[in-house]
């Protein structure tokens, strides 16, 4: 069974297209008033969770919800797609002000399993092509080992729904695990062969990677 050590406190950003399993996920492994969702905001200020017109003022939400509790030390878990890295940035400027590491749950599912699932979600569907446009912004990403150039603490990588369905999330206080917010530049850990974290800091930043937040997934 695989094992994702978190920090607590730490900012948590749950990464993938719509339909890859994030809300799922959060709710098996995080208490309720511990995450932060783009799609209920957008439920609560839009026609519908799906409504994307409203995504603007959605997020202007929750980022201020997110300053708000990682400024009261309290971990926080965005359940958003965050596959851009102008979305992750934004967020990842609130755990540095805030003295708190981010950690970054990768869900980089296979396509067809991302349209599979999406079309399954009641009331939530999101157009495919938008899924599509989403998954490639991810893939890219992934393709050019980004995440690890960010400032995350950690960074895990799930790789099949089986992957997602196993996992063990342990929590250690942030002091103890070592981990620490970093910025423009990040180490990851080393993890098995089909879930980790992988990557390394970005030589370009001329910085020292910080501390990971675990020594592997086991």
């Amino acid at each position: 069974m695989p094992v994702l050590e978190i920090p607590d406190p730490a900012l948590v950003l749950l990464v993938g297209p719509a339909g890859s399993g994030k809300t799922t996920f959060a709710a098996r492994h995080f208490a309720p008033d511990e995450v932060v969702s783009s799609d209920e905001l957008r439920g609560l200020i839009g026609r519908d969770e799906a409504d994307q017109s409203v995504s603007r003022a959605a997020f202007a939400v929750l980022h201020r919800f997110v300053e708000r509790r990682l400024a009261a030390g309290r971990l926080t878990v965005v359940d958003a797609t965050n596959v851009t890295r102008a979305a992750r940035r934004t967020l990842l400027r609130r755990a540095l002000a805030a003295g708190v590491p981010a950690v970054a749950i990768v869900f980089d599912l296979p396509a067809d399993v991302v349209q599979s699932q999406n079309a399954r979600r009641p009331g939530r569907t999101v157009e495919p092509s938008v899924v599509e446009r989403q998954w490639r912004t991810l893939a890219a990403a992934l393709a050019r080992d980004a995440l690890a150039e960010e400032g995350f603490a950690a960074i895990y990588r799930l790789r099949s729904p089986t992957e997602v369905s196993r996992v063990r999330l342990v929590r250690r206080p942030a002091g103890a695990t070592g981990a620490t917010p970093a910025e423009g530049g990040a180490s990851t850990t080393s993890g098995g062969p089909t879930v980790g974290a992988t990557g390394a800091a970005s030589a370009a930043s001329g910085k020292a990677p910080p501390t990971p937040t675990t020594s592997g997934v086991r």
